[in-house]
């Protein structure tokens, strides 16, 4: 209440019924937003502005840091594992294929080995020299293949030593997140009160010195309801 309500109230030109009918519906709305958690803040009513630290963001489930490291930690450990699952089998792709090329240059030594007999017997067929300079043509190939396959086996392994680095920065973010769950707790413990919050008497509206306008207090009201009774 202001000075000049109290002046309207002292010279009687409020009703005194209906002044304390729309105190008792202050009351409760007060109470019933007090009631509201600060979870059930949305997001809708945060806009957040990047030239402007305050205020904060609200502590919902999209703004909460721990709950955010946390889901970093998990999704990272998922992805982790399903990379590691797919060079593994990249890896047994290039292991199978070096073992069919080593069947398949057994052939090759064969098919070398009778056309070269038939080229030192009949050196004049063409056919049979011919057939003799592809399959060690193919030889040749079929080495640079496996050459080809054992480096990409060599890089898969390097890779997979680097997702182990995936690890080591899941257990630095969970430090973290200990870290400050331990600051939580002792924050939480520090300021702990005796007086139950809702116990606890209000913080005055207006003290002297503020730069807000002088605004009677309740106690001052109850005495000055309480000094018109009694006339």
């Amino acid at each position: 209440m202001t000075q000049e309500e109290l002046d309207a109230l002292m010279n009687g030109a409020v009703d005194l019924d209906l002044e304390t009918e729309a105190e008792v519906k202050t009351e409760e709305s007060n109470t019933e937003e007090d009631a509201l958690m600060l979870e059930d803040v949305k997001i809708a009513d945060y806009k957040p502005n990047p030239s402007v630290v305050w205020p904060p963001p609200p502590p919902n489930q999209e703004h909460k840091v721990v709950h955010q490291l946390d889901d970093v930690t998990k999704d990272s450990e998922l992805k982790a594992t399903e990379m590691m699952d797919k060079l593994e089998s990249i890896n047994n792709f290039f292991a199978d294929s070096e073992s069919l090329l080593k069947e398949i240059n057994k052939a090759i030594e064969k098919n070398i080995d009778i056309f070269s007999k038939l080229n030192e017997k009949f050196p004049n067929v063409e056919s049979f020299s011919e057939a003799l300079e592809l399959n060690n043509q193919a030889k040749k190939s079929s080495k640079e293949i496996v050459g080809n396959l054992q480096s990409g086996q060599d890089e898969v392994m390097m890779a997979m030593d680097a997702m182990q680095y995936q690890d080591i920065h899941r257990q630095k973010i969970e430090r973290v997140i200990n870290v400050m769950r331990a600051l939580s707790r002792y924050m939480s413990s520090l300021f702990e009160g005796k007086i139950d919050d809702k116990k606890r008497v209000s913080s005055a509206v207006h003290i002297e010195g503020d730069s807000t306008a002088d605004v009677v207090s309740n106690d001052d009201i109850e005495a000055l309801i309480a000094s018109l009774g009694q006339k």
